[in-house]
């Protein structure tokens, strides 16, 4: 039993709580991630720390409310969203430095990632604080784990813009990029920047992950036109969403071309008209698409 103790003293981080240091030296400041759908994925070192630290900075207390009573932690807890993060930071960092222990969580997965604590970290790490990341749920690493998709190497994008200008540049980077890429979106938004994803990424293929770890969740696949298709069907889309692009890899345009420009035909689609959709919804070159078009018609009249 010593030897268990032993080891797990020494696995474990010399700023996890132990008890209260005010007075004495600063305190610590811990990043505590925090189930993104089902509570029963929160760490046993996360409760740990959460039962023992001062206080709590959360993004919104009524929801972090409902995970603190589900497990009987009792530490008192102060907002600190996107609004008001500029203006608590500094009463935070003071009781910091006092010797209190604070723990930084947002709604739900990672803190300070595409989610307010950013300063409050920052701030944290100028002032002497030490700063402890409990490691945990995560959104873009479930989504990437069930994706499919080879991700090696990848890019977090952050949150997809609204600004339809916006949004096509910021398609038009990712594909001019050939790492899979990781981005959020609303639901209310999704399909219009799916849309936006076909008309610059073509064929590439997109996974969409909605509402992980809860009742209702969803991983998609296919290209962003089949996507928005399948979403269109419903009276609603509703739930977190995350949105994977797959690697820009070269793929086969004569196969590509044929099969393409064949589903087209049996649309309704001819001529220019093909040709232009062609290279709109699948990435095809139109002089490619119209060829295509051309043999397929022969083919078809023999």
């Amino acid at each position: 039993m010593r030897d268990n103790q032993v080891e797990w003293s020494a696995g474990r981080p010399r700023g996890d709580v132990q008890a209260s240091t005010r007075g004495n030296e600063p305190g610590v400041l811990f990043v505590v991630a925090t189930p993104i759908g089902n509570l029963d994925d929160i760490t046993f070192r996360a409760v740990d720390v959460l039962k023992k630290v001062d206080f709590i900075a959360c993004e919104d207390t009524r929801r972090s409310r409902i995970l603190l009573e589900k497990f009987l932690i009792s530490a008192k807890l102060i907002s600190l969203h996107r609004f008001t993060e500029r203006k608590k930071a500094d009463k935070i960092i003071q009781r910091l430095v006092r010797g209190e222990s604070c723990a930084l969580i947002c709604d739900a997965g990672t803190p300070a990632v595409s989610d307010p604590g950013v300063l409050l970290v920052n701030e944290a790490h100028n002032a002497g604080i030490k700063v402890v990341p409990i490691p945990g749920a995560s959104s873009v690493m479930a989504a990437l784990s069930a994706s499919g998709i080879d991700c090696s190497t990848f890019v977090f994008r952050g949150f997809i813009p609204r600004k339809v200008g916006e949004r096509l540049a910021f398609f038009e980077d990712i594909r001019q990029d050939p790492r899979p890429a990781v981005m959020f979106e609303s639901p209310k938004r999704v399909a219009a920047s799916l849309r936006t994803a076909h008309e610059t990424l073509g064929v590439r293929q997109i996974v969409l992950a909605r509402e992980l770890t809860k009742v209702h969740e969803e991983i998609l696949r296919g290209s962003a036109a089949h996507i928005v298709e399948e979403l269109t069907r419903r009276e609603s889309v509703q739930g977190e969403i995350c949105v994977i692009v797959g690697p820009g890899a070269p793929q086969s345009v004569e196969v590509d071309a044929h099969q393409a420009v064949r589903e087209l035909m049996q649309q309704g689609f001819k001529g220019k008209g093909l040709a232009h959709e062609a290279q709109q919804r699948y990435g095809i070159k139109k002089s490619i698409a119209y060829k295509t078009f051309l043999e397929l018609s022969r083919a078809k009249e023999t």
